[in-house]
């Protein structure tokens, strides 16, 4: 084998390597040793209502678990946090901006926000076009008020730089036939300051997210954890009663998220937790 030949396989495994690490990254960032501090409250969000549309047809699509080391505790997690989604009520597991004083200039940039990734957001109506463009479907097969298709390579970009057409992830209603586009999700890793997120999505008209406070059941315990304790659902909530359980305690995970809908006729609905119906 030639050192040409060499070299190239050994830097396509390097970017094997490379894309598996931010997949887990993007999606599952519970990284132990982060430091950021353990949120104990959390901000009041108006609570605002989806429902489900379920339907047994299935789509072609990736579930991002597949990526997982450990796959039956990862999804649990996942599940969780997907249920905390849909509630929004707040809690121990949920962290949520607060609210600034609105000012002429965020609406005007919220406004050129939603103008540009209504556009760019035309082209996915046809949800075959979101899978032939790498969007893969997080968690395809557990019913949910919204599907997020992600893209790994929106998420990538995002992390230098905020492009309003470039959403980290689209969010799909289920319907009979397929899926209805209704919204998109913007992303900023955990370690983002609230000033950096007011950079991106004004403060004043959108309240960013955060899930927090997640403890993991020790490794060997993981097939038969009590999960009404452990995940994004359970009692744990603090380092200390983490460390009691023997589990893995982790401040925030997934990154900070905001939701917006630009087919909706108001700021307060364009930016909202959830689609209104």
């Amino acid at each position: 084998m030639s050192a040409r030949s060499s070299a190239i396989r050994v830097l396509v495994r390097a970017a094997m390597v490379v894309g598996a690490v931010f997949a887990v990254t993007i999606l599952l960032a519970a990284m132990p040793g982060h430091n950021a501090p353990s949120i104990k409250t959390i901000s009041t969000a108006k609570q605002q209502s989806s429902t489900s549309q379920e339907t047994s047809r299935e789509v072609p699509g990736m579930d991002h678990s597949h990526m997982n080391t450990d796959a039956s505790a990862e999804k649990a997690s996942e599940k969780a946090a997907v249920t905390d989604m849909s509630h929004m009520h707040g809690g121990t597991h949920m962290h949520m901006t607060e609210m600034r004083q609105q000012t002429n200039e965020d609406v005007k940039r919220a406004n050129q926000i939603v103008e540009q990734l209504r556009s760019s957001m035309e082209k996915y109506k046809d949800y075959h076009v979101a899978l032939d463009e790498g969007f893969r479907i997080f968690l395809p097969d557990f019913p949910q008020p919204e599907y997020h298709f992600t893209s790994f390579r929106n998420g990538l970009s995002a992390v230098g730089h905020f492009d309003p057409r470039q959403p980290t992830s689209l969010l799909y209603r289920k319907t009979s036939n397929g899926y209805e586009l209704v919204g998109a999700m913007y992303r900023m890793p955990k370690r983002a300051t609230e000033e950096q997120l007011n950079e991106r999505v004004p403060l004043s008209v959108a309240m960013w997210h955060l899930h927090t406070n997640l403890c993991m059941p020790p490794k060997s315990e993981k097939a038969t954890a009590d999960w009404t304790k452990f995940g994004l659902q359970g009692s744990i909530s603090t380092q200390e009663a983490c460390d009691l359980a023997g589990g893995n305690f982790h401040p925030s995970v997934f990154g900070w998220m905001v939701h917006v809908y630009p087919y909706e006729d108001s700021l307060d609905k364009i930016f909202a937790m959830h689609h209104h119906d």
